[in-house]
C-alpha cells in the first residue's frame, strides 16, 4: 500500500498476513462487553478470546505475541471510547477487534436510549482512533438474541446493521457473527450455542472463534484446534 493510499479491509488483511509471516511480535487487543469478557456463561469453557490466544501463540507459534482481552461486562461503546487509552491505546496494538452493541441497543427502563445512527457514528470514531494508532480495526456484529425472552433488546437487527454500515463506510474488516449465528440456527436463534437469551455458551464461543480466526486468516496448515472447535459447534447444534 502506498503512503498516499487510504487503508481498506483488503489492505488491512494483506498487511496482517505480511505481519503474521514476519518475526516481529504483535500485540492484539480484543474488546467489547460481557460477550467478549467471557465470564460465567461459558461455564468453565474457553471464551473466543482465549481460543484466539491459543491459535496465535500456540498453533501459529507466535509465542512473543501478546493477546489482551479488555472487554468489560455491561459496557457500551461510550464506555470504551471514554476509556480508550487504557482499554486500547496503552497496549500499542497491531490489531484491535471490537464486538459491541448488545447493551447499547437496550431499551430497558433506566438505560440511556441510543439511536442506531449514533451508535454507527461512535463506531466510526472508534475505527478512526484505532487507525490513528497504526493498528488494524476489526468490527464484529453481536450474536443472536432470543428476543421474546430478552425484553428491551428487540433492536438487535438494527444494531447489527449499524455495525455492518460502519464497517462498509470505513472499509473495515467485518466479522458478521450475527449472520453466522442465524445461519447456524436455521434462520433463528441457535439454541445449542446459547447459555441465556443473549450470552453464547462455550460452543457459541467456539463458533465465534472460528468466525474471527477465519476472517483474519489465522489457520495453520495443520491444526489441532480448528477440528476441535468445529466438532464442539456441531455437537451443540445436534444436541
Amino acid at each position: 500500500m502506498s503512503a498516499e493510499a487510504s487503508p481498506s479491509a483488503a489492505s488491512d488483511l494483506a498487511r496482517l498476513a505480511e505481519m503474521l509471516a514476519g518475526a516481529e511480535p504483535l500485540n492484539w487487543v480484543i474488546t467489547g462487553d460481557s460477550i467478549t469478557h467471557g465470564l460465567v456463561h461459558t461455564q468453565g469453557g474457553r471464551s473466543y478470546a482465549e481460543h484466539l490466544h491459543e491459535l496465535i501463540r500456540g498453533e501459529l507459534g507466535r509465542t512473543r505475541d501478546i493477546v489482551v482481552n479488555s472487554a468489560i461486562s455491561g459496557h457500551r461503546l461510550t464506555d470504551i471510547l471514554g476509556d480508550f487509552d487504557r482499554r486500547v491505546a496503552s497496549w500499542s496494538p497491531a490489531v484491535v477487534t471490537l464486538m459491541i452493541g448488545t447493551n447499547d441497543l437496550s431499551t430497558n427502563l433506566g438505560d440511556p436510549f441510543v439511536e442506531p445512527e449514533d451508535f454507527a457514528a461512535a463506531l466510526r470514531e472508534f475505527v478512526t482512533r484505532v487507525r490513528a494508532l497504526g493498528a488494524i480495526p476489526v468490527l464484529q456484529t453481536p450474536p443472536s438474541i432470543d428476543v421474546p425472552n430478552a425484553p428491551g433488546r428487540e433492536r438487535i437487527a438494527e444494531f447489527a446493521d449499524a455495525v455492518r454500515a460502519a464497517a462498509a463506510s470505513g472499509d473495515v474488516v467485518l466479522v458478521d457473527q450475527n449472520s453466522r449465528f442465524a445461519e447456524l440456527g436455521g434462520g433463528g436463534v441457535p439454541w445449542g450455542l446459547m447459555n441465556d437469551p443473549f450470552h453464547p455458551n462455550a460452543a457459541g464461543h467456539a463458533a465465534m472463534a472460528l468466525g474471527l480466526a477465519t476472517a483474519l486468516g489465522i489457520r495453520p496448515p495443520v491444526s489441532r484446534a480448528f477440528p476441535l472447535l468445529e466438532a464442539q459447534v456441531l455437537a451443540a447444534r445436534l444436541s
